[in-house]
């Protein structure tokens, strides 16, 4: 169920237990990648996963997506397209404004690592209270190295494969891609996880990759969408038929 397929009719014959917002970003992959991979990645994966979970007793509703993200760590990149945080705070609580009149529950469907919303959601939950918003991201729903020789986290040959699989047409030849060698912080600290700052990307990376792009193989690809739906899929049926009420257990 995508809402900008169906009509008034459509809609006023189902109840739906769970809306999802698929949230991208419009910037550079690599030389061999589109702008827009987050976008026609993200798209397909829930609008797939959604179908599952559907045929499978769920009621879940995909909203249109929304296909610009933050990326303020590379607006000297030409036509990389940022949004600020703070216009994504506004963002949402118009859209679950809207939602929350017709369902209880609310899943931002994150496919750009540069977006985070648990602020967000943390601010946004007193606005509405007894409705739940909840975030996630594909990304991090499967251990990439057990499907990818060199995975990585931008252009890389997890996203490379998944679009030699989904979208062929739009990937360039892999002779043409630069090698996604990246540059790691002086700071050893803010290598791991304990310690942060953003990168700037440009110079972390010549060709906007991070993570080697070369050994990508559109049947790779397949492999991984197939697991990575039916994981999504069951995700969105335990959100989906759980009660906003009854949310906790032992």
């Amino acid at each position: 169920m995508q809402l900008a397929q169906l009509n008034l009719q459509d809609i006023k014959k189902h109840r739906f237990d769970l809306a999802i917002l698929p949230w991208g970003a419009t910037e550079a992959h690599n030389f061999h990648l589109p702008y827009g991979t987050d976008n026609y990645q993200n798209g397909v994966i829930i609008n797939q996963s959604a179908q599952l979970a559907n045929e499978r007793g769920a009621k879940v509703l995909v909203l249109p997506e929304i296909p610009f993200g933050v990326n303020t760590g590379q607006t000297d990149i030409p036509y990389v397209i940022n949004m600020l945080p703070s216009t994504q705070q506004a963002i949402l609580k118009d859209v679950a404004t809207s939602v929350f009149k017709q369902c209880d529950k609310l899943l931002i469907f994150n496919g750009h690592g540069g977006n985070d919303f648990k602020t967000m959601i943390r601010e946004l939950g007193l606005r509405f209270p007894g409705k739940k918003l909840v975030t996630c991201n594909w990304f991090q729903a499967l251990e990439a190295d057990k499907y990818f020789a060199h995975a990585g986290d931008h252009a890389d040959e997890t996203e490379t494969s998944l679009m030699q699989y989904l979208y062929p047409e739009l990937v360039r030849p892999l002779s043409e891609a630069g090698n996604g060698q990246n540059k790691l912080f002086k700071v050893n600290a803010l290598n791991q996880k304990w310690a942060w700052a953003e990168r700037e990307w440009t110079k972390v990376s010549n060709d906007t990759g991070v993570g080697n792009p070369s050994k990508s193989t559109a049947e790779k690809g397949e492999r991984f969408f197939n697991d990575l739906c039916q994981v999504i899929s069951q995700f969105l049926i335990d959100l989906s038929k759980t009660s906003v009420d009854d949310f906790y257990g032992y």
